[in-house]
């Protein structure tokens, strides 16, 4: 009787095959093809990227492709770019391209592109940066039924400030505490922000409000009523909070600004009033914290005369302590928030570049 001969052939699709074959019993033999490598990668050169408000920046990708195993090319690639949030499983769509057909998402519209370096260039170029741009993305290369991916973070230059309003500290649930920040020309720092603020040596007793829900607050001298004496330095988590009902501080991200922030120069001291008016008889508006505070880490600007500010609080920003003039640390200076119409003080003043 003739034996049977059990042919089994396993394959495996990839780049560069070759086969090893094991015989199991002289009946049966089973080839195997091994896999050398995936079909499509997807790199990016640098992890992370720096910028400013305003500037442009590229987010760098590349990807790579086995002719042999796409044949002529009759996939069309699909370049998707998305930005990665908090909530992983929700991403916000910025950028879509599939040969001649290419969308823009929501406030991207008009500021992205594809840099076009090279045939496998799948670099986005953002232009007029904005503090919302801050953050992860995500570059993701399709063709066929083969993708990849790869991560660039965005990195901005700028500076982490903690804030409350007029009716004093903890009194901001976490969509007050967005808008705050908003109205001082600012957003809501992220944890990574307010984790390089502490690295930078802000210290701050108050919990505030991050991005992501949580309330933490940056602790570089530890003390007894700050955590405790015994503590060791770092950014501490108060964990995640009622973002209506339960009530913090903020701590606020701005950036480098396109205008001119300056101490008006008047004969007299002004209430409130007075000195919104004097800044727009100036050609100004009366400036915001976020300005002050970005004028003093990022242009190190320094003056010993406190003014008004838009939110009603006084402040001053000293970047060279001085006698009467924050002796011990650099610092913007807070007043507080004085009676608007009896108190005066001068103003500081933002004029914004057309």
């Amino acid at each position: 009787m003739k034996s049977l001969l059990l042919l089994v052939l396993i394959s495996v699709c990839g780049a560069d095959l070759h086969s090893d074959n094991y015989t199991l019993d002289h009946d049966r033999v089973i080839h195997i093809q091994a896999e050398n490598g995936p079909r499509l990668l997807v790199e990016a050169e640098q992890a992370k990227v720096f910028s400013h408000r305003g500037g442009n920046v590229t987010l760098p990708c590349k990807f790579y492709r086995d002719p042999t195993a796409f044949g002529s090319g009759t996939h069309k690639i699909r370049i998707k770019w998305t930005k990665l949030t908090s909530d992983y499983l929700k991403e916000v769509d910025v950028f879509v391209s599939m040969g001649y057909h290419k969308k823009t998402y929501g406030g991207y519209q008009g500021r992205v592109f594809l840099n076009g370096g090279s045939d496998n260039d799948a670099s986005l170029v953002i232009t007029d940066l904005t503090l919302d741009d801050y953050g992860r993305y995500k570059c993701e290369v399709i063709e066929g039924l083969e993708d990849d991916t790869a991560v660039v973070a965005l990195d901005l230059q700028g500076v982490v400030f903690p804030y409350f309003p007029r009716l004093g500290r903890y009194n901001l649930n976490f969509l007050e505490a967005q808008q705050a920040c908003l109205d001082q020309d600012a957003v809501i720092a992220s944890f990574d922000q307010l984790y390089d603020a502490w690295r930078g040596g802000l210290d701050w007793c108050n919990a505030g409000w991050l991005s992501d829900g949580s309330v933490q607050y940056p602790i570089t001298k530890p003390r007894e009523p700050c955590g405790g004496q015994n503590t060791v330095p770092g950014v501490r988590n108060y964990g995640f909070w009622d973002k209506e009902k339960s009530r913090y501080d903020v701590f606020c991200f701005t950036s480098n600004f396109n205008g001119r922030f300056y101490y008006l120069i008047h004969p007299t001291k002004l209430t409130y009033d007075e000195a919104v008016q004097a800044c727009l008889k100036d050609g100004a508006q009366i400036a915001k914290v976020g300005q002050i505070f970005a004028a003093w880490k990022l242009l190190g600007y320094d003056r010993c005369d406190a003014g008004w500010l838009a939110d009603g609080s006084v402040r001053y920003p000293i970047s060279r302590p001085r006698r009467r003039c924050s002796p011990t640390e650099a610092a913007v200076r807070f007043v507080g928030f004085p009676d608007k119409k009896h108190k005066l003080y001068g103003v500081y003043c933002f004029r914004a570049y057309n």
